[in-house]
């Protein structure tokens, strides 16, 4: 029968409360277990003293016997002083997935596209401010053109005038010979 250091969770919904248990290992989480070595209670500050009970001279004749702690009560055997917990290092800890990776990759280039536009929309507003002064009498001489090309338009209808006229007297003349 292999034995183990594990926590029992009791308490409501929402609300945890743990024991500290010796059980064998093929027992339920939170079934029949062969002592209770102390309680932990997660609800309370971590600077509390009943945060964590621990019955020392018990966990130690349990860990004699052979019992494997869990890594939570490895955790809690390790601040009492009973057992040496090795410490763990994992350097990607904190390094995002891939796909995280990719969509950082795809907001900094829109940022960078977004950056380039801004400074070609602000070189072109100078360039706006300071061309109106120099092209100033070229938009002038489009607009005398349309002056001229309105003029001659007016004249060609002045022209066409009398000439319809003169269609419709001739109509006219028809209908009262007719």
């Amino acid at each position: 029968m292999a034995i183990a250091l594990r926590l029992s969770r009791g308490g409501a919904k929402k609300r945890p409360y743990y024991r500290i248990v010796a059980a064998d290992n093929r027992s339920p989480r939170d079934g029949k277990y062969l002592e209770q070595i102390g309680t932990y209670n997660p609800l309370l500050a971590k600077d509390d003293a009943n945060r964590v009970k621990l019955d020392e001279d018990r966990a130690r004749y349990w860990i004699g016997v052979g019992a494997q702690p869990s890594d939570r009560v490895l955790r809690f055997l390790d601040a009492a002083g009973i057992m040496e917990r090795e410490a763990r290092n994992n350097p990607q800890k904190a390094e995002p997935g891939e796909k995280a990776k990719e969509r950082a990759e795809e907001k900094a280039e829109k940022a960078k596209e977004a950056e380039e536009a801004l400074k070609a929309a602000e070189e072109e507003a100078k360039a706006a401010k300071e061309a109106p002064a120099e092209e100033a009498p070229a938009e002038d001489a489009p607009a005398e053109e349309a002056k001229i090309e309105d003029a001659s338009a007016e004249e060609a209808k002045s022209e066409d005038a009398p000439a319809e006229e003169a269609k419709a007297d001739e109509a006219g003349e028809e209908k009262a010979e007719g």
